[in-house]
């Protein structure tokens, strides 16, 4: 038997209660309305669950093997077994899909609980929709990873890019995300692009439009922002950032949304690595954007853009934007 000491029998101590006392204090200071993240949410976490981002990343996985049948989730697929496999994840996604798409329509509309039956039936049609064009998605894709094996002789074969590149998951989240984002879902399209981001580096936002043939080489710590419109056969390399050189203020201060505040990148471009394009600029059909270039202002089809150009085009403004 093991020896009691006196030790073990001691009352508590004056320092114990007090790291209780103090552990009560954060529990409600944490908790309190009057913190300023806790009550941004309007309580309305208390009313609808929120979406899970756990089950989107399960939907996204799941939605990945009904893009590319046999090269994620099971992949021992037969021909005359093909159709029943995508039949069967379709069913069982319409119905997880559904679920987080009503939760996310639940706590943007904040209503509460008397809003359940609206989004409910809403989120039906929203997942239905969703879901008839996955194959225009898959066709995309199909695009997409056509273009990165004839843009990147480093890849052995299409499976290679499919199974390996960060670039193609990035974009087959996008997309995914696109299709929603147009169809008015609220939060989901968001969490699905920033989980890519999180995986890959690639920050993609659902709002972006971007065309057929689309390749992100490498694609570290590419940005391309809400408003952008990228062209068809458009390639990019890594570090490359399509964003906004300014925000436009209301008489209260606060920033304008939704402006368009983006490039445009035109067809047939090349943005190599580490290039920053900032503003709603045109950058024309057939450019070359070299690579670590500034560039603040639209140029014409066909341009080549170097370092050494947009340097001295800045001393001659006389060092400003």
């Amino acid at each position: 038997m093991a020896k009691v000491t006196k030790a073990a029998l001691a009352p508590v101590t004056h320092k114990e209660n007090k790291e209780e006392d103090d552990f009560s204090g954060i529990v409600k200071a944490l908790c309190s309305r009057q913190n300023g993240a806790v009550a941004g949410t309007r309580k309305r976490w208390q009313e609808q669950a929120l979406p899970s981002r756990q089950a989107i990343g399960e939907i996204i996985e799941a939605l990945r093997t009904v893009l590319f049948p046999g090269y994620f989730g099971f992949s021992e697929l037969k021909e005359e077994s093909l159709k029943f496999h995508v039949g069967a994840k379709l069913d069982h996604l319409r119905r997880k899909l559904q679920e987080q798409i009503k939760r996310g329509l639940c706590f943007s509309c904040g209503e509460g609980p008397d809003c359940l039956p609206a989004c409910d039936e809403k989120a039906e049609e929203l997942t239905g929709e969703f879901l008839r064009r996955l194959p225009t998605v898959q066709r995309l894709l199909a695009l997409d990873v056509a273009a990165a094996y004839e843009g990147d002789p480093a890849a052995a074969n299409a499976d290679e890019i499919i199974f390996c590149y960060p670039g193609l998951g990035a974009v087959t989240n996008y997309r995914l995300a696109h299709e929603l984002c147009l169809l008015g879902v609220p939060i989901i399209p968001r969490m699905i692009t920033e989980a890519a981001h999180s995986a890959t580096g690639i920050d993609i936002h659902p709002g972006a439009s971007i065309g057929e043939r689309f390749f992100i080489d490498h694609g570290t710590g590419v940005v391309i922002g809400e408003t952008s419109i990228i062209g068809s056969r458009v390639r990019i390399y890594q570090g490359v950032t399509l964003g906004a050189k300014s925000f436009q203020f209301d008489d209260e201060g606060s920033a304008i949304r939704g402006i368009e505040r983006h490039p445009i990148v035109e067809d047939d471009v090349t943005i190599y690595s580490g290039a920053t394009i900032l503003g709603r600029i045109t950058i024309g059909r057939g450019s070359v954007i070299g690579g670590n270039v500034w560039l603040v202002h639209s140029v014409p089809p066909g341009s080549r853009i170097t370092q050494a150009q947009t340097r001295e085009e800045y001393f001659e403004r006389g060092g400003g934007i």
